[in-house]
């Protein structure tokens, strides 16, 4: 497995943070550079982890930037957090996204009838260890849900580190409720509820919230994939009216994207300069109770 290390910019929750990625030395894009298949036999993934679990910064790939750093979402000039809704602390799994994937927003999904969400697929990784921003985890696909955000399909994979004491166990979406009794239900709620304290109403879901198998997961997961090939070889345009996206990698073999380390985006990339996260306002920490029924 390659290695991977992290460039890290500035002070984590400031807007000027971000979290690159390095290869033997050189930057390269999370999005396009990294392998979305971890093994030959193409049924162990890569997966880029965004948010550690019991975190609530809503930090993610910067899909629009050169070599597509992670960096914290932004919304009215002010980072995003997301709130504590009883019982969660923050995210209550490793969240991440898997490379070389792309939710195509001018396609509309034959069952959700709802577009993609321009991103690359959203992993939730539901190991027993926290991960750390910019770790890139070797993952297994156990099954996935759809939630409707918008009139777009968020799609939600739900995976294991293959590492985890529990990886043998685990196979497909049934095994987590024998081995991990309640962390579907938990996920449901959490993905349900979690935009309420901020005056949204709650998220719906496309299955009547069920949980798919590992067969139907690993189906999307590989139609992402696919959708990713057109976009980074040119078939589809980088610039649309559904969305903008930096397209900037080293290693895509036939991608008109594919640059050198003499190109200016490629310069134009900040040392590293970490430094210890900013103070947080205390009212992240606070815990919101909110009422209802889960919808499985």
């Amino acid at each position: 497995m390659a290695e991977y290390k992290n460039r890290i910019v500035g002070a984590p929750n400031t807007l000027e943070h971000r979290v690159y990625f390095e290869k033997d030395g050189k930057i390269i894009s999370p999005f396009h550079d990294i392998p979305l298949f971890a093994n030959d036999t193409k049924n162990v993934y890569n997966m880029i982890v965004e948010i550690p679990r019991w975190t609530n910064a809503k930090l993610e790939i910067a899909t629009g930037e050169a070599f597509n750093g992670i960096k914290q979402d932004i919304k009215k000039g002010k980072l995003r957090y997301v709130r504590n809704c009883f019982p969660h602390h923050g995210y209550i799994w490793n969240y991440g996204a898997l490379p070389q994937t792309w939710e195509d927003p001018t396609q509309s999904h034959p069952e959700t009838k709802a577009r993609g969400d321009n991103d690359p697929i959203d992993v939730i990784e539901i190991g027993e260890h926290v991960g750390y921003t910019g770790q890139v985890k070797q993952v297994k696909i156990l099954g996935v849900m759809a939630l409707l955000d918008e009139g777009e399909t968020d799609w939600k994979i739900i995976a294991i580190d293959i590492n985890d004491p529990l990886a043998n166990k685990l196979n497909d979406i049934e095994d987590v409720e024998k081995h991990l009794p309640g962390l579907i239900r938990a996920t449901n709620e959490w993905f349900r509820i979690y935009k309420i304290p901020d005056g949204k109403p709650e998220n719906q879901f496309a299955f009547s919230g069920e949980a798919k198998n590992k067969k139907y997961a690993t189906e999307i997961v590989l139609e992402t994939h696919e959708a990713w090939k057109r976009l980074i070889t040119g078939s589809i345009p980088p610039k649309g009216e559904l969305y903008d996206l930096a397209l900037e990698n080293t290693t895509v073999e036939g991608s008109p994207y594919k640059v050198t380390t003499e190109h200016d985006a490629y310069k134009n990339i900040p040392g590293d300069s970490r430094k210890p996260p900013a103070l947080i306002d205390s009212s992240i920490d606070k815990w919101f109770y909110i009422s209802g029924t889960s919808s499985v």
